[in-house]
């Protein structure tokens, strides 16, 4: 299903470059009903997108600038946010406006639309997909699923260690794995977590003795939650002028795994703030029914059933 990937993951392909570079492209792409990308250069006082073809001007009209624009339940933001983005679209039509100049009428709801029938309305609970990040709000991080359909994932499903805000851990722009956990009359429910590894695996990077890093996630009375991973924190002694988002090296004391504990020394605070890594994934396969983040030897279950 390599059309309906996120927006921006087709414009390079040489399929894409080939069909939007020509008249004779476009053409061979109505008839063959392609979703083509390209680049939206303006948003124009009506909010019609226009599209910089290299071989002609694109012009997606407001009402097919989105699933949702006609009958009011999508915003135009929608429309604005796109410009110098990369937007899906089939081309419709070829017309000559009065100077005689060629444009192509295209159509970003009708790729949509495909999208949603043909991939994302048979997708399942436990499936894994692709997901391009597109904002990030203090509730969860929204992601395009798809030819820009929307979805969120939120911020207590993207990591077992907690953090304040999704941009702890995200970017606008990145492109990451998701579960689907629920898809209920077209609704789309997303989960990031056990994408990231159990505790036993988690704790199996690190050995009783070493000094590693870490990231401050919060400071309380009784002491300070360290994150090593996204799925593995623990608590160091009380520790003066310290706050969250400070990068730390921390001496691991104990590895605890029938409490699911980490005990840690901080060893030292560095002056910069939390740096941003890349998502390590530990599942390679397109679908999960169930997920234990509770190691064997531990009481307490903490478990995803997509089944």
């Amino acid at each position: 299903m390599e059309k309906f990937k996120p927006e921006g993951c087709l414009f390079a392909s040489a399929e894409n470059r080939y069909y939007i570079s020509s008249l004779e492209g476009l053409n061979k792409a109505i008839e063959k009903g392609e979703t083509l990308e390209a680049r939206a250069s303006i948003c124009d006082s009506e909010h019609n997108l226009i599209v910089e073809l290299p071989c002609m001007k694109g012009i997606i009209k407001r009402e097919e600038g989105a699933v949702g624009i006609s009958e009011g339940y999508t915003r135009d933001i929608a429309l604005i946010s796109r410009v110098n983005k990369y937007v899906c679209f089939k081309v419709i039509s070829i017309e000559t406006d009065e100077n005689g100049e060629k444009y192509a009428v295209l159509s970003r709801k009708k790729a949509q639309q495909e999208c949603y029938k043909k991939y994302i309305k048979p997708l399942s609970a436990g499936d894994i997909i692709d997901a391009r990040v597109t904002h990030l709000e203090q509730f969860g991080c929204f992601v395009d699923i798809g030819c820009g359909i929307p979805s969120l994932i939120p911020i207590d499903t993207i990591s077992v260690s907690r953090i304040s805000h999704p941009s702890d851990r995200f970017v606008n722009g990145q492109d990451i794995k998701v579960i689907v956990k629920s898809n209920e009359n077209g609704r789309i429910c997303l989960t990031h977590k056990e994408l990231l590894g159990t505790w036993s695996e988690n704790a199996s990077l690190f050995k009783t003795g070493e000094t590693v890093s870490g990231i401050i996630r919060s400071v309380e009375d009784y002491g300070i939650f360290v994150e090593l991973t996204p799925n593995l924190a623990g608590l160091a002694e009380p520790r003066p002028n310290v706050k969250a988002g400070q990068q730390v090296s921390v001496y691991i004391k104990a590895l605890i795994p029938e409490k699911m504990k980490v005990k840690l020394i901080i060893v030292d605070v560095c002056d910069d703030t939390e740096r941003f890594d890349s998502c390590k994934y530990f599942i390679d396969d397109s679908h999960i029914s169930h997920w234990v983040y509770t190691p064997p030897e531990s009481s307490k279950l903490i478990e995803t059933n997509f089944r």
